[in-house]
């Protein structure tokens, strides 16, 4: 049975949903962000058990096809945007999200933006900020090397969209405490 979960954002994600699988005796077949692929077919009460668990860590069991549809598409940007290099690919979201969903890109922008009241460019922003953060806070690469890495055009357009997230500069952010950085699964 596939098992879709709400705030599945890392690795660490995947390992706590993964030992809350088990400790109800479910056999992992696959797990991913986002999902979990287990058997035997969770019983009614595993589910309930599950779904408790699952919340008090912060995560979601989710039973509406619209909002797995929404979680996948957090689930591809955070994955594009944290854990690849965005100047090798020269990622076109909208294609990449629409191709990987087989949906119309129009169609899960309109769901994304209603459940979410926010756009998926928007959130794509979010999540740019928010990697920018780290990378800054890891003080190894100049915001010239940062835009660059991010898929930015410059660091002037990486410095405008900071700041409209932020309400700072790049430069300013990484001479205060560093402290604004926000979970993935809060963004």
């Amino acid at each position: 049975m596939k098992l879709h979960i709400k705030n599945m954002v890392c690795d660490r994600c995947i390992m706590v949903v993964r030992q809350q699988l088990q400790h109800l005796h479910l056999n992992v077949d696959e797990i991913a962000l986002g999902t979990a692929i287990v058997s035997p077919e969770p019983d009614e009460s595993q589910l309930l058990a599950l779904s408790s668990s699952l919340k008090l860590m912060g995560f979601e069991l989710i039973d509406n096809d619209k909002q797995q549809l929404i979680e996948r598409i957090k689930n591809i940007v955070i994955q594009q945007v944290h854990y690849n290099d965005l100047s090798k690919n020269n990622t076109n979201f909208s294609d990449l999200i629409a191709d990987q969903l087989f949906k119309d890109y129009a169609y899960l922008s309109r769901l994304f933006s209603e459940y979410e009241d926010i756009t998926i460019e928007k959130f794509i922003i979010q999540q740019k900020v928010e990697k920018v953060k780290e990378l800054l806070e890891y003080g190894q690469s100049n915001l010239n090397q940062i835009a660059y890495q991010m898929g930015y055009s410059s660091s002037a357009h990486l410095s405008s969209q900071f700041k409209s997230i932020t309400g700072i500069t790049p430069s300013q952010y990484k001479t205060t405490n560093n402290t604004g950085r926000k979970p993935l699964d809060k963004i």
